[in-house]
């Protein structure tokens, strides 16, 4: 969402002949706010209400506080300008960069600032800092100071002073009464500092209480607080200081952009420093899909570490007894989602199901309890008989490679197979009444995508067939590709892949596997860990007896909720095997969502995804992101009235306090849907080329 700083600093002239010819193109019907038009008369431009820009300047000196800020504003879709403070011929922040007169009318061009600490110039004396200071004042623009020591010059006593200084890990810190009145009224109230590490420091900073006696009008309110060691007293770790006409949120401890603790509180610290008023939008997601459904699944073997009938065992090893659902483990199921007040995704495979059927007789009780308990459940297509749809496997060798015919060109699988694959599958599912969508795929292994290092290209045939099939969102591997691409006329949807492995169905089996993957040859492990550069080595096997519980779930959890935490709608994945036999899944699915439920009140539930809508979230967010690096986006309040300019075509997501209404050519409507208190949505201009326009709260 970052600019560069020549464009933020334009010359006033240049901004002015722009903002011009934006406001002539748009349609008569729309119209312009009473509030919004130019001043008129000798002095008017003085008095007129100022034009604020919704941008943030993010003042940085590359630590890991200021750049957690800056990310959690890129997530949301919230427009910033970088000044670096290492960057050599950096742009002098002055009055001139700060403001501007547009039209006659004064012109603040960010509407918040975040600096590394109160002072990052190194002097009090700073021509800089003055020049903020009096920015901040003039136009009420709030700063928050990233990570800064507790002192009187930002209403604080020092550590030494009846506080704290040191380690924070596994601190149990919470929000103040003001600060669930206030920014962070979206938490009950528990903020842990995480401690993941027993022998590793990961948080540092400060409790500290207000100074007893601030200057003439100056105010300290803490929004989060802790108890100070081996004292009753407690003491501030966010707060806003209140003093010069300017307010400024104090935070005196480190924090980067993946702890637990800063992903709690960052909404807060966005919707203090925009006021509740600004571009973007964040929900908590967290969905889960469940592939081969119908279909068994093949079982790790503990003595041989491999997984016979994957193309991973040496010849000879017998196979292992497959991994299917219960008619039991499909009750429990659904019992768990009505008692849970969440859905899963049943990612299915109607053919498997219907061999598995045939080779029983013709009775399967699975696939009759879940088509009995169909409608508590989304569905998703994951192919007939789940083949892989990329390239002809030669299984000879291991790892596998992808054949080739006598002139050596890849031999690939055909457009018919994949599309009978889809569209029998499809079929299956509308016959039987399943909630099924054709546009929804998921394909067997992510198959028919590139997958390195044997496939290094996409199933030329795939594209065609999903255009024949009617598959829009089509499931990747978020492993493997991160962010979202079109095949053909599709689109990716990355997943993650949870680590509660496919192959296994007892915590027992779980351990086994991952002490093979995570531990060194020495400890009797496979040795990928020292190889790997993303992956690090367990410093000794987990007990195949506690291990899962103990050390797996937990880290799965930290991993989910994590992600649910980033305003990330990406997926989680799992399979069918893993709510069988020991029905590993539950215990993390279970604590994602009991942890999750502990920390947020009830106005900011966890957002629960189908792949469809999913793919479109991904869809809109990547088009506003083009469209904010093409500079192409102006949003700016004038008093109470919001004016927003995006590309045609390009929705643009924002947030404002509730009770705020859009202005229609012929009335207006309510805007958004609420979430953690404030209300939001992608907005959209009535015609090509209009603005969008908010009428704010008058309390706002």
């Amino acid at each position: 969402m970052g600019s560069n700083v020549t464009s933020a600093g334009r010359p006033a002239r240049a901004v002015s002949v722009l903002a011009t010819a934006i406001l002539t193109a748009l349609p008569l019907a729309v119209g312009l706010p009473a509030a919004q038009a130019a001043p008129a008369g000798p002095g008017a431009a003085a008095a007129a209400e100022p034009r604020v820009d919704l941008r943030v300047l993010v003042v940085s000196d590359g630590s890991d506080s200021t750049e957690a800020i800056a990310s959690e504003l890129r997530s949301q879709g919230i427009p910033y300008t970088t000044v670096d403070l290492t960057a050599p011929g950096r742009p002098v922040i002055d009055e001139a960069f700060l403001s501007d007169t547009v039209d006659g009318r004064p012109r603040a061009k960010f509407q918040g600032v975040v600096l590394p600490n109160d002072d990052p110039f190194g002097s009090a004396a700073s021509t800089e800092l003055a020049a903020l200071k009096a920015y901040e004042a003039t136009y009420k623009i709030p700063q928050v100071d990233a990570y800064t020591y507790a002192r009187p010059a930002v209403g604080l006593r020092t550590p030494d002073d009846g506080g704290y200084a040191g380690v924070l890990d596994g601190f149990a810190t919470r929000t103040t009464d003001a600060g669930k009145a206030g920014p962070f009224g979206y938490l009950k109230g528990q903020v842990p500092f995480e401690d993941a590490d027993a022998q590793v420091s990961e948080a540092y900073g400060y409790i500290a209480q207000p100074v007893a006696n601030p200057p003439a009008g100056a105010t300290f309110t803490p929004y989060l607080d802790a108890a100070v060691p081996g004292s009753s007293a407690r003491g501030s770790l966010v707060g806003e200081y209140a003093h010069d006409g300017r307010r400024e949120l104090v935070v005196t401890f480190a924090q980067n952009r993946y702890q637990q603790q800063f992903r709690l509180l960052a909404r807060g610290i966005v919707d203090w420093l925009t006021q509740g008023v600004h571009l973007g939008q964040s929900r908590n997601y967290f969905s889960v899909q469940v592939d081969d459904i119908f279909a068994p699944d093949a079982r790790w073997d503990t003595a041989n570490n491999c997984t016979p009938g994957d193309f991973d065992c040496a010849p000879g090893v017998p196979e292992t007894t497959p991994i299917r659902m219960t008619e039991a483990d499909a009750a429990y199921a659904a019992q768990w989602q009505r008692e849970r007040n969440y859905r899963l995704d049943m990612v299915y495979n109607a053919g498997s199901g219907e061999e598995w059927k045939y080779e029983h007789g013709g009775v399967d009780a699975l696939a009759d309890r879940l088509l009995a308990d169909k409608a508590e459940y989304r569905w998703v297509n994951h192919t007939w008989t789940h083949p892989f749809l990329g390239c002809v496997q030669d299984t000879s060798v291991v790892p596998w490679r992808c054949s080739k015919d006598l002139f050596g060109a890849t031999r690939w699988v055909s457009r018919s197979e994949i599309t009978s694959e889809i569209d029998k599958n499809h079929a299956w599912g509308v016959a039987r009444g399943l909630d099924v969508d054709a546009a929804e795929l998921v394909t067997g292994e992510h198959s028919g995508l590139k997958s390195l290092p044997q496939q290094p290209q996409d199933n030329p045939n795939l594209a065609p067939a999903l255009a024949a099939t009617g598959a829009k969102w089509v499931a990747s591997d978020n492993s493997r590709e991160s962010v979202q691409r079109a095949v053909g006329s599709a689109l990716t949807v990355p997943r993650y892949p949870m680590n509660v492995f496919y192959n296994v169905g007892t915590a027992a089996e779980e351990t086994d596997e991952y002490n093979w993957i995570y531990t060194s040859k020495a400890d009797g492990g496979s040795g990928i860990c020292e190889t790997d550069p993303n992956s690090t080595c367990l410093p000794a096997p987990l007990p195949t007896s506690t291990g899962y519980a103990s050390y797996i779930v937990p880290q799965e959890t930290r991993t989910a909720l994590g992600h649910a935490l980033a305003n990330d709608p990406r997926p989680h994945y799992i399979h069918q095997s893993n709510l069988a036999e020991g029905r590993i899944a539950y215990p993390v699915l279970d604590k994602v969502l009991a942890d999750y439920r502990g920390f947020f009140a009830d106005s900011t539930p966890v957002v629960n995804q189908r792949h469809r809508d999913i793919g479109r979230e991904m869809q809109q967010r990547a088009a506003w992101q083009r469209a904010l690096d093409a500079g192409s986006v102006t949003a700016y309040r004038i008093g109470d009235v919001v004016t927003i300019t995006s590309p045609s075509g390009v929705a643009a997501p924002a947030t404002m306090p509730d009770g705020t209404t859009t202005q229609l050519s012929d009335g207006t409507k309510e805007f958004g849907t609420r979430y953690a208190g404030r209300v939001s949505e992608w907005a959209t201009a009535q015609s090509p080329g209009a603005v969008v326009t908010l009428k704010l709260p008058t309390t706002a």
